[in-house]
C-alpha cells in the first residue's frame, strides 16, 4: 500500500462521481422509474428496447443493468487503498484496522441477510444479496491488499479458474444450466433452496475478482505515475478483460451469464468497470470537469445508507406515500395512469435524493 503523505491527502473526485452515479441508478430502480418507463413505452418500440437495458438479462447475455453490481463491488475495491491508508495513518495500528474490516464484513453480512428477511416478510436465511457477497469479497481483498499486484492478479485469476472448474466438473454436459449447476447444488447445501431467478451464493467467489481488481486500480491511482500512464494502463487492462470475456462467450467456451457470474461475465463486466473508471478519472480528475458533479456526489457520500433505505422503504413505502399526493393532484387533471405512475416514480427518486442532500448539508455520513 502507498504510504507517502502526499498520496494520503488525495481524494479521487472521479471515484465519488462513479460511486454516486451507480447509487443514483440504484435509487432510480427502487423508485420504480425503470418499471414506469417500460410500462409507458410501446412493446417492441426502440424506447421499450432501450429501457429493457435497465433490467437483468434472463440468462445468457449482457444488459447494462447487469453491470451495476460489478461496478458497485469494483468501486468498493478502488476505495479500499485510500480508506485503509487513511486509517493506518490515523491509528498506526494494523490490528485495529483489521478489527474494523472484520466488523465491517460482519455488518454487511447481517445487512444482506436481513434484507432477505424483509423481502420475505419472515425470518429466512438467504445469501443472494450484494451486501452478503461484499462481506466475502472485501475480506479476501483486505488479505491481499499489501501483496504485490502480480500476487493479487494471480489470486483473482485463480478464483476464476476455480469457478470454471467446479461448474464443469459438477455437470460436464450442461455446466451452466439453471437448476442443475454447481451453484444450485451449493445453495441446497447452504440454504436448502434454489433461487427462482437463478442467483447463486457462490457468486462471491468469481466476483471477488471485481473487488480485487478495484483495489489494484486504486493502488495504481495512488501511485506517483503520470496521469497519462495511469490512463493507458487502465484502458489496456480494461480492453483485455473485455476481449477475454466476450471472446469466451462468442467462441462458445463459456457463456456470459450474470446470474451465476460465469468467468466470461466476470471478465466482461470487469472490463467495463475498469474502462468506466478510466473515463471518469480522465474527465473529472485530469480534465477537471467538475461543475456538474455535486448532485451526484451527494448521493455517493451516503451510499450504504441510501441503498438500505431504498431497498427497505423506497418502493415498499415511499412510492405509495408520494402517490397519495401525486395521484390526488394529477388524477383530477385527467393525467393518464402510466404517466402519473412515471411522475410519482420521479418524485420518489427526488425525495430520496433530497434526503441524501439534507444529510450532506448537515455533514451526516453513515459509515460501517
Amino acid at each position: 500500500m502507498i504510504s507517502s503523505e502526499t498520496n494520503l491527502q488525495k481524494r479521487l473526485q472521479s471515484l465519488d462521481v462513479y460511486r454516486g452515479l451507480v447509487m443514483c441508478l440504484l435509487v432510480a430502480e427502487a423508485a420504480l422509474i425503470y418499471e414506469s418507463l417500460l410500462e409507458a413505452s410501446a412493446e417492441g418500440s426502440l424506447a421499450h428496447m432501450f429501457f429493457m437495458q435497465f433490467t437483468h438479462h434472463p440468462w445468457h447475455g449482457l444488459r447494462f443493468w447487469d453491470l451495476i453490481q460489478p461496478f458497485f463491488m469494483f468501486i468498493v475495491g478502488v476505495a479500499m487503498p485510500f480508506s485503509l491508508n487513511k486509517r493506518m495513518t490515523n491509528s498506526g495500528d494494523r490490528k485495529k484496522v483489521s478489527q474494523h474490516i472484520l466488523k465491517r464484513c460482519l455488518l454487511l453480512f447481517l445487512f444482506g441477510t436481513g434484507l432477505h428477511c424483509v423481502y420475505a416478510g419472515k425470518f429466512v436465511f438467504e445469501l443472494w444479496n450484494v451486501l452478503t457477497q461484499l462481506s466475502f469479497t472485501i475480506l479476501i481483498t483486505f488479505l491481499l491488499i499489501r501483496q504485490p499486484w502480480k500476487v493479487q492478479l494471480g489470486v483473482s485469476i485463480s478464483l476464476l479458474i476455480l469457478t470454471e472448474l467446479i461448474y464443469r466438473l459438477y455437470n460436464p454436459e450442461v455446466p451452466y444450466e439453471h437448476g442443475s449447476n454447481f451453484g444450485n447444488y451449493t445453495d441446497m447445501l447452504l440454504m436448502g433452496k434454489i433461487n427462482n431467478g437463478g442467483w447463486v451464493a457462490i457468486n462471491c467467489i468469481p466476483t471477488a475478482a471485481h473487488t480485487i481488481w478495484g483495489a489494484m486500480c486504486g493502488n495504481l491511482l495512488l501511485s506517483s505515475k503520470l496521469d497519462s500512464k495511469k490512463l493507458r494502463i487502465l484502458i489496456i487492462t480494461g480492453g483485455i478483460a473485455l476481449a477475454i470475456g466476450y471472446g469466451m462467450d462468442l467462441s462458445g467456451i463459456t457463456p456470459i451469464v450474470k446470474r451465476i457470474a460465469t468467468t466470461a461475465f466476470t471478465f466482461a463486466s470487469g472490463g467495463w468497470a475498469i474502462l468506466s473508471l478510466a473515463y471518469f478519472y480522465w474527465l473529472v480528475d485530469v480534465k477537471k470537469s467538475q461543475s456538474w458533479i455535486f448532485p451526484i456526489i451527494v448521493v455517493g457520500m451516503n451510499s450504504i445508507f441510501i441503498y438500505l433505505f431504498a431497498e427497505l422503504l423506497g418502493h415498499s413505502w415511499l412510492f405509495g406515500f408520494v402517490e397519495i399526493f401525486s395521484g390526488g393532484i394529477l388524477s383530477p387533471l385527467g393525467i393518464g395512469e402510466k404517466i402519473m405512475h412515471l411522475i410519482t416514480a420521479c418524485l420518489t427518486w427526488a425525495s430520496m435524493w433530497y434526503l441524501c442532500y439534507s444529510l450532506y448539508k448537515k455533514k451526516i455520513f453513515f459509515k460501517i
